[in-house]
């Protein structure tokens, strides 16, 4: 097998995936939303983006995981807006009111490319659950072009089974957000329907297609799942559910738990929201996590 993935595929595999992507824009059913819309003709829906991605920005990130940044940084791509609506969003400018400029395929492959240039270990997709059908013509561009990147799909986990099966043999690395194991307060807080079983199912499929998390000899990942979980105040993050979850999919999952809460953008309107964490509920969070493969950043 070649690596990156996506080096196996054919000319005929390329096209008819991307063919299939592309028609799930005509009524969208590219997320778990299924606004319906035609985003081909412009309509918007949930994720408030029509044909073409929008993206806010693009540089080698240094402050993801060891595995993920290296010491030469991860090819990171922005996309705006997002198919969920966190309240205490950090990055809410770009998620939420959707900083940033549309590009076509033929733009975003450029994009690609040069942080290929800037010596990136890894093109690292941010927020992409709702722009799929765009990466796979944009990446099926650049491929052309000479890029051999491999793929970091970093997502919310709020996608549906149909565009990761549409990713399969071509992302190598999910970098996955398992954020709430309780959907009502998934609900109240990020106004998406059934997070825990959309983004359990989710999880379940990327296992499926990459297994484990592999490291290379200088410890970057070369293939795999890392989870991350952002704990929040009072435990409404349901640590303890996630662990039970995680531990049900591998005992040898890899798992950030991230103690980088604060409350931002809307957080204030919620009086269990409005704090930072306390040590002893990170370290609770930690507890029960234990025996997996912790990777703190």
């Amino acid at each position: 097998m070649v690596y990156p993935s996506y080096l196996n595929l054919t000319e005929s595999q390329w096209k008819e995936r991307i063919e299939r992507a592309l028609s799930l824009l005509e009524s969208c059913e590219v997320c778990p939303h299924r606004c319906g819309v035609n985003r081909l003709k412009g309509e918007l829906g949930f994720c408030k983006t029509g044909k073409n991605a929008i993206v806010d920005s693009y540089f080698p990130h240094r402050g993801e995981e060891k595995p993920i940044r290296g010491y030469r940084g991860s090819g990171t791509v922005f996309f705006s807006y997002c198919n969920m609506r966190c309240v205490y969003c950090q990055n809410y400018q770009i998620s939420q009111l959707g900083e940033g400029r549309e590009v076509s395929p033929e733009e975003l492959a450029e994009i690609f490319l040069k942080l290929q240039a800037m010596g990136c270990y890894n093109l690292n997709l941010v927020t992409p659950s709702h722009v799929v059908p765009q990466i796979l013509s944009a990446l099926y561009i650049a491929v052309k072009k000479g890029f051999r990147l491999p793929i970091v799909y970093n997502t919310s986990s709020f996608d549906s089974l149909e565009s990761l099966r549409l990713l399969e043999g071509i992302v190598d690395i999910y970098l996955a957000d398992l954020k709430y194991a309780d959907r009502e307060i998934a609900r109240r807080y990020s106004k998406v329907k059934n997070y825990p079983e959309v983004a359990m199912a989710a999880i379940r499929e990327m296992h499926r297609q990459v297994g484990d998390l592999i490291l290379d000899e200088r410890g970057i990942a070369v293939r795999g799942l890392l989870v991350r979980h952002l704990v929040l105040p009072n435990g409404l993050a349901g640590t303890e559910k996630v662990a039970e979850f995680l531990g049900s999919l591998s005992k040898n999952t890899a798992v950030n738990v991230m103690d980088q809460y604060y409350p931002s953008y809307m957080a204030w309107k919620y009086p269990e929201l409005s704090r930072r964490i306390t040590q002893r509920e990170y370290h609770q969070a930690l507890s029960f996590m234990e025996g997996f493969r912790l990777f703190l950043d």
